[in-house]
C-alpha cells in the first residue's frame, strides 16, 4: 500500500522492525536494509532486472527472510522538482509490486543520491568496474539513511 507522506508511512510501521530500501533502476534494483531499530541503513544486494515476476520473487523473499516491515522507495524527481518519465516509471513499478508484496510503502526523493554515492567512490580512488558493481546499493542505502534520519529528527 503506497502512502503518501512520511509522517503516515511511519504510523504505519510497528515500533521496531526493519525497513527496506529500494533505488528502481531501468536495469538493477539497489537494495539496502535498515536494523531493526531503523536507525542504519546498510547496502544489501542488487537485483539484475529480468521480467517482473522474476524480480517480484525475489523482493518477496528478500522481504520475507528479513523480516520487513515497510518499503522506503527511491522515487527520481528532477532537479528542479518536476516529475518526468522515471517518477511515472517508479509509480507503475510500486502500483505493480503493490499487488505482490502488502506492506506500507512511501516514496522517498532521492534526487542526488546517486551522485553523491559516485563522488564519494571516486574519491575512494575505486575503479570503474568496482563502482559499477557498488552504486544501486550503495545509493539505496544512501536514500535510505536520509529517510531514517529524518524520520528521527521530526520524531515519526
Amino acid at each position: 500500500m503506497l502512502i503518501e507522506n512520511q509522517e503516515e508511512f511511519s504510523k504505519k510501521l510497528p515500533p521496531d522492525g526493519r525497513v527496506l530500501g529500494l533505488d528502481v533502476g531501468e536495469t538493477t534494483i539497489g537494495l539496502a536494509l535498515s536494523d531493526a531499530g531503523r536507525r542504519i541503513a546498510s547496502p544489501l544486494s542488487t537485483i539484475e532486472r529480468t521480467k517482473f515476476s522474476k524480480d517480484m520473487a525475489k523482493l518477496e523473499s528478500i522481504v520475507s527472510s528479513n523480516k520487513i516491515v515497510g518499503l522506503v522507495i527511491g522515487y527520481p524527481i528532477n532537479m528542479d522538482g518536476s516529475l518526468g518519465p522515471r517518477t511515472q516509471s517508479t509509480r507503475t513499478f510500486v502500483s505493480n509490486m503493490g499487488k505482490h508484496i502488502n506492506l506500507p510503502m512511501l516514496l522517498w526523493d532521492e534526487r542526488l543520491s546517486t551522485m553523491a554515492v559516485e563522488r564519494m567512490m571516486l574519491e575512494a580512488d575505486m575503479s570503474r568496474k568496482r563502482r559499477a558493481e557498488l552504486v544501486d546499493k550503495l545509493a539505496a542505502s544512501y536514500m535510505l539513511q536520509g529517510y531514517l534520519d529524518n524520520a528521527k529528527n521530526s520524531g515519526a
